[in-house]
């Protein structure tokens, strides 16, 4: 079990994470933080990929060239945004689904905001005790492996949903990519290989995943091809017949038998009960932009709106990217922010969130006045209860049309490869959704996250979330699309490469390549990249109370600035470097 968990955290927080990408793109250990200051920054990295009239990016390349041919074909960016959904439920099986959920949120040419939600739902038979044991102790793993790690699944709706309301394409055209790369298969890169081997042993124990993702048992191998035929069936299904055989037809029954079978809760009435929600975006203005983000169950509107409002009151575009000041008062900001996301957030539908109080200048004011100038506030003394606190593998793409169109979409069957189970012949990953539950106030999940009541299992309650898709505007018009995975650490990933791009004025390579900081209340340590610091700027602040852990690399934000360059529109498309197997693809 151990080693079980093990895979699922590297895969969940990181990825990829032995690409290198820390050597190759970060500063060196020796280098001054200051030279990689604004605009120097970008002679650091490749430049971002320049396009006139749309742009696609997301973590592997083969689902990014669906949704750019889409947008050549005259598809528009929800168009593009389903086919390239679909198209990594094919080639990025860790992260892409259609046996996980998750958030899109879109700005429409036309002006309006709008936000999706199609986050996995808690079976009916769940239950807030459901991973403990006889003592009270949460049971290893039971949240994280097999089928009663499995909540209802929503993408097929949820991109059914934004087809319907805003896209202009059938769904057999969208989806046609992602049925001949199932179908046809595609060839392996060495990114595509490394994120398997992560899984090699665990997929030795389920017979029909070790069929499609070994290869007679031996570890798959750049330039070989993948062929899946069982999920190019299901995808077929689905494209001819739509949402309800997913739901309440076949592939449900599928999935629902192996669950009875298997020990797990979903039931048909799970699936047919199961809905999508739409409702207006999260908003908050930082320094003349306009952020558009995920509203709960997602926490990350909230929480990278709340550090931006904390991070307001401070010249941070004055200070050196990553100085001993500006990484105080980042993880001081995160700090505070964590203890709201953790406690005071949760499933609409379910509890009432404090939004108003959380992203009101008051609050962001009171933080700022608890914050030291200096030293770190211990995690110990910042918590519910106390001022000003008081009680009251997820995958992300971002797409931008000729329109004007925007829609950014993170999405996640949660720890790497999910629950590692596939329903029969199926032939894709169900999620382990229900382990971003509270299993137990005060026990950690895989991210290592504390959380609250509010965020405890109930029959059809749906998950908090970090997922942060992400949408910028100036004067109306769209600045910049972001997101990324990361678990817990969404939050700050996207948070990063808004601050990289709007206080450091870096281009849209270097503010997500650059290396990363996270602080997340519990446990009281700030995670650093290699070469996110200085050795000079971490004795500093080690000297005024900091702990850190360093880790080589988490998270793959994939971004779309939007500019002009000699008086004409110009996109500017970055893959995460630390995605070796994704691409921006522009026409």
């Amino acid at each position: 079990m151990r080693r079980i968990l093990s895979t699922l955290t590297s895969l969940s927080f990181l990825l990829t994470p032995t690409l290198g990408f820390a050597q190759a793109a970060a500063p060196s250990g020796n280098a001054q933080v200051s030279e990689f200051n604004g605009a120097n920054v970008a002679s650091k990295f490749p430049p971002p990929v320049e396009a006139p009239n749309g742009m696609s990016v997301s973590a592997q390349r083969d689902a990014s060239k669906a949704g750019a041919d889409i947008l050549a074909a005259g598809g528009n960016a929800i168009d593009a945004a389903v086919a390239i959904g679909y198209a990594l439920a094919v080639t990025h099986p860790c992260c892409g689904n259609i046996g996980g959920g998750g958030f899109a949120t879109i700005h429409l040419a036309n002006g309006k905001d709008t936000f999706i939600n199609f986050r996995e739902k808690a079976p009916a038979a769940a239950s807030a005790n459901m991973y403990l044991d006889a003592k009270g102790d949460v049971i290893p793993g039971l949240s994280l492996v097999g089928y009663k790690a499995v909540g209802v699944p929503g993408s097929v709706m949820g991109f059914q949903k934004m087809l319907d309301e805003y896209g202009t394409m059938k769904r057999e055209q969208v989806m046609a990519a992602a049925i001949k790369l199932a179908d046809q298969g595609y060839v392996l890169q060495e990114g595509d290989v490394r994120i398997y081997g992560f899984a090699t042993e665990r997929f030795t124990k389920e017979p029909n995943v070790a069929a499609i993702f070994l290869n007679n048992g031996k570890p798959w191998k750049a330039g070989d091809t993948l062929v899946q035929k069982n999920l190019a069936a299901t995808l077929k299904e689905i494209s001819a017949k739509g949402p309800d055989v997913f739901y309440k037809g076949d592939i449900a029954q599928r999935v629902v038998d192996a669950s009875k079978a298997n020990g797990g809760l979903l039931t048909m009435q799970d699936f047919a009960d199961y809905t999508v929600t739409e409702s207006a975006p999260l908003y908050c203005n930082y320094r003349g932009y306009r952020i558009i983000s995920s509203p709960p169950p997602s926490s990350g509107g909230a929480s990278i709106c709340e550090i931006l409002n904390i991070l307001s009151g401070y010249p941070m575009d004055k200070m050196p990217v990553h100085s001993a000041k500006s990484v105080h008062l980042m993880v001081e900001a995160m700090r505070h922010a964590y203890v709201d996301r953790n406690f005071s957030l949760g499933d609409p539908a379910f509890v009432k969130n404090p939004l108003d109080k959380l992203l009101s200048k008051k609050h962001a004011a009171a933080i700022r006045a608890k914050i030291d100038p200096v030293k770190a506030t211990p995690s110990s003394e910042v918590k519910i209860g106390v001022v000003p606190h008081e009680s009251d593998q997820t995958t992300h793409y971002s797409v931008v049309d000729k329109a004007g169109n925007a829609v950014s979409v993170t999405y996640t069957i949660n720890g790497g490869f999910g629950a590692q189970v596939i329903a029969g012949d199926t032939g894709f990953f169900l999620n382990n959704e229900m382990d971003d539950f509270t299993s137990k106030v005060g026990a950690p999940n895989l991210f290592g996250l504390v959380q609250g009541e509010n965020n405890s299992i109930q029959p059809g309650k749906r998950p908090l979330s970090s997922m942060s898709p992400t949408i910028i505007t100036k004067n109306g018009k769209i600045f910049m699309v972001t997101g990324s995975p990361g678990g817990s650490r969404i939050i700050t990933i996207t948070l990063e490469s808004i601050l990289n791009v709007i206080d450091h004025k870096m281009d849209a390579q270097a503010a997500v390549n650059y290396p990363r900081i996270h602080h997340q209340w519990m446990p009281d340590t700030v995670y650093i990249e290699e070469g996110a610091i200085t050795p000079e700027v971490r004795k500093e602040l080690e000297g005024n109370g900091y702990h850190f852990t360093e880790n080589r690399s988490w998270g793959t934000d994939e971004a779309i600035i939007i500019s002009t360059k000699d008086g004409k529109r110009v996109l500017y498309g970055a893959n995460d470097g630390r995605s070796p197997a994704g691409a921006a693809i522009g026409n």
